[in-house]
């Protein structure tokens, strides 16, 4: 919500500085966002007319102007502005004037008196740009009639204003206007609020539209009248324009221009038919399906049963709180305008602009509750502002009640409301708050019953007037108590570790975190996660943005993708967050959504050389096996398996599934090339995602007394078919049955070139060291044969191996 400081103390003007101001409003739940200068500083510029214009005689883009500006002394000004003329007032630099710096951070632009093609000119004529008040290039910045000439051009557009932008919460719908925005300051200074006053207009015809409103859930009350001899064409006062600029608002046309600036003035979105094109009369109802309607903004939308619509004899002309039809819009040829004012159901207009991709004033007000008891007041400000800028004739209210809503006594109980604030707060304080924000009050012992006004669609419950009670004595009020419960640190145990730990060891191997959305592309589900039916999002930020995610793998490509596109030639990321996944067997609580299971993850990407560049070693890709040992270092001390498998995301053949203690926890591999294609990336990254409680897990150090006797290895050699991987070697070695068998290693593998005397076509020698050690006695020649016979033994039976001669 942005509007002029000095809009808001026309209502209510508090003894306070802008900077206090600001911060009052902030203090009180209403933030100030941002605080800014209505122009920026310049200096000699006044009110100058100019007396005769001619052309230049050395120069036929420049004229030579005679302008009075106030000083006694006729200025020869030198201008080559497209409409500059005789009669007409506006801004005049003087010589010696500061204007504002053409570029942000520059230095200020000073007049002198100088020559132009030979002619002296004492001045400058200024446009709206050239003061920094607007973009406007196309000319000069005409003022209006009775600009007094000589002026100060600073007081006369009221530009030492500041621009207030305030971020408010949805719970303060009747903050969205000056007037609002008053209230509330009134209620905090105890200033005086300007109460505005809506005298009734001249009746000069009797028509009336015929109106018939259909469905009361969608409108409570809709209030009109007939406007007739309207001129469309006239040119909305500069200061109405200027005010809506202020309030971030363009001017349109007058009609348009006066429904809009009701709207920043008291909270009131209206709209304006043209009479002429309304077929027999207005019907409020709900929409129905086929329906369609080409709205303001040029766009052509469907309707249906959910979304409620004002439609004439023949078609919809209304999407109702949101925005008017095409087909009804004034125009230049309007003769005669339909006003019209609603108290739209906050829950019939909530949600629907979001349908069709798009948003307005009217709704966002609209959907947050607006005053149903001010329709009628607010038309007569209309048609007021309408006869003055437009003329026209008014004819009679026509008012439609059909169901206002309901205004319950909400009880608050002053020792509870003491106790959630924190402070000691008397019935006679919140009582006085209670008056003070205009709050109809019945007191009790103890108790307040507080009847909250037409335009409060907030206060429900007791703590919504708790809120109010310190919000107006103010949080500065609130004592320096430290907490009453002790703060115990809680000891984590040692079988579990943080996943601030697992950050730690993700940056020491190169990788950078990164934070991404949980919402995500369908695509991305469906692609690379193999999810048909993702958990979707009933109002996405984006359309894109429409479902949850159940892997981290979309987010993790999408952000390699990023980075490619800024050149970025090497890129480790890795993402700590939580997936959506569809569970029948949850139930809903505090912490989860029935039928939706949210686990947390750990996934990585690596894409580029595999080490920064150097000159000790040769530039290479990363590959599956630098990943791999990246998941084992997450890991340790545990030991993990990589099973081939296959996955939606990944390679076929190059990916693997990770397991702990025999238990899957997670993937590894790279990207599959239909997806690399599909992406635009360069070369096929490798990913990872891994289950976060299995890594959080892990063992108790268990602490064993150094060997007394020394380590025995033996070397062996054995061949075995080229299907025996290293997982079954290693997992053969360990199942002998010999307590003396420590560790085994492969170190070499060996295949000729053509099949030899002992080694098969298909064969290979695989070389493994066998560390032996027995606690208590020193190991024997005996035994150690004895242990590797057995070794042998089980590598034979269990995967066909043998030893190599």
């Amino acid at each position: 919500m942005q509007f002029p400081e000095s809009w808001l103390r026309e209502f209510c003007d508090p003894p306070l500085s802008t900077a206090d101001l600001a911060d009052l409003l902030t203090m009180s739940g209403m933030e100030v966002e941002d605080l800014r200068p209505a122009a920026p500083p310049f200096t000699k510029v006044v009110v100058g007319e100019v007396l005769s214009v001619e052309r230049h005689p050395n120069a036929d883009k420049l004229t030579v102007c005679r302008v009075d500006a106030g000083s006694g002394q006729m200025l020869n000004i030198v201008c080559g502005a497209p409409n500059v003329k005789a009669g007409i007032k506006v801004p005049t630099a003087l010589v010696g004037a500061e204007l504002p710096p053409a570029e942000e951070g520059g230095k200020p632009f000073q007049i002198h008196l100088g020559q132009l093609r030979g002619v002296e000119s004492q001045g400058m004529l200024c446009s709206a740009r050239e003061l920094k008040l607007s973009d406007d290039h196309a000319g000069l910045l005409i003022l209006s009639e009775d600009a007094a000439v000589g002026q100060d051009i600073r007081q006369h557009l009221g530009l030492d204003d500041t621009l207030f932008t305030l971020k408010l919460t949805p719970n303060l719908g009747h903050c969205l206007s000056v007037y609002g925005i008053a209230r509330e300051v009134a209620a905090l200074t105890g200033t005086p609020l300007k109460q505005p006053s809506f005298p009734p207009a001249q009746l000069r015809h009797e028509q009336k539209l015929r109106v018939t409103v259909e469905a009361a859930d969608l409108c409570g009350r809709f209030s009109g009248r007939i406007v007739r001899n309207v001129d469309t064409k006239a040119r909305t006062p500069a200061w109405m324009v200027d005010r809506l600029a202020r309030c971030g608002q363009r001017s349109v046309t007058a009609l348009v221009d006066i429904s809009n600036y009701v709207m920043f003035e008291y909270g009131r979105p209206s709209h304006i038919f043209d009479l002429d094109k309304i077929q027999g009369g207005l019907t409020v109802r709900w929409g129905r399906r086929g329906e369609s309607l080409k709205l303001l903004n040029g766009s052509t939308i469907e309707v249906d049963e959910q979304v409620g619509v004002i439609a004439d004899d023949q078609a919809v002309e209304s999407l109702a709180g949101i925005m008017g039809g095409d087909r009804t819009a004034v125009s230049d040829d309007t003769k005669s305008v339909y006003v019209e004012a609603a108290f739209w159901w906050p829950q019939a207009v909530a949600g629907r602009s979001r349908r069709y991709n798009f948003a307005t004033d009217a709704g966002h007000r609209f959907e947050r509750g607006v005053d149903p008891a001010l329709t009628v007041e607010h038309i007569e400000r209309i048609t007021r502002l309408i006869i003055d800028i437009c003329g026209g004739e008014a004819g009679p209210m026509d008012d439609h009640v059909v169901a206002l809503p309901e205004r319950r006594p909400v009880t608050l109980r002053v020792e509870r409301a003491a106790k959630v604030i924190g402070m000691p707060v008397t019935q006679a304080d919140a009582a006085g708050v209670m008056k003070r924000l205009g709050l109809h009050t019945s007191e009790g012992d103890g108790v307040l019953k507080v009847t909250p006004p037409s335009w409060r669609f907030d206060l429900q419950i007791e703590e919504d007037l708790i809120e109010e009670v310190i919000r107006i004595l103010g949080y500065d009020k609130l004592p320096d108590a430290p907490p009453m419960a002790p703060v115990r640190a809680r000891v984590r145990s040692e079988s579990r570790r943080s996943p601030h730990a697992l950050r730690r060891t993700m940056a020491e191997r190169g990788y950078v975190e990164t934070l991404n959305f949980s919402f995500v592309e369908e695509r991305w589900e469906r692609e690379l996660a193999g999810n048909d039916d993702p958990i979707r999002v009933l109002n996405p930020i984006a359309s894109p943005l429409a479902v949850m995610r159940s892997s981290l793998l979309g987010s993790l490509v999408q952000v390699l993708r990023y980075n490619l596109a800024r050149k970025a030639p090497r890129v480790r990321v890795f993402e700590v967050g939580r997936v959506f996944l569809r569970d029948a067997s949850v139930t809903d609580t505090d912490a989860s959504v029935a039928g939706v299971r949210q686990p947390m993850r750990l996934g990585g990407l690596a894409h580029g050389s595999a080490d920064d560049l150097q000159w000790g070693a040769r530039e290479r890709h990363v590959d599956f096996f630098d990943v791999k040992g990246d998941v084992e270092a997450l890991f340790a001390p545990k030991a993990v398996r990589f099973v081939p498998a296959s996955h939606p995301a990944l390679h076929p053949g190059r990916a693997a599934c990770v397991e702990v203690d025999g238990r899957a926890v997670g993937i590894i591999g790279e990207l599959h090339p239909r997806w690399r294609q599909a992406y635009e990336l360069p070369t096929a990254p490798i990913v990872f995602e891994l289950e976060l409680d299995a890594l959080v897990t892990r063992d108790v150090p268990r602490f064993e007394p150094i060997a007394r006797h020394q380590s025995v290895w033996r070397d062996i050699a054995v061949i075995a078919k080229e299907a025996v991987t290293h997982d079954a070697l290693m997992q053969a070695i360990q199942s002998a049955q010999t307590p003396l068998v420590r560790s085994a290693q492969l170190f070499d593998i060996y295949k000729p070139s053509q099949p030899a005397a002992d080694i098969h076509a298909g064969e290979r020698s695989l070389a493994v060291r066998l560390e032996l050690l027995d606690d208590d006695a020193t190991l024997t020649d005996e035994r150690i044969d004895a242990a590797v016979a057995q070794v042998l033994d089980t590598l034979g039976s269990r995967l066909g191996v043998r030893l190599r001669s």
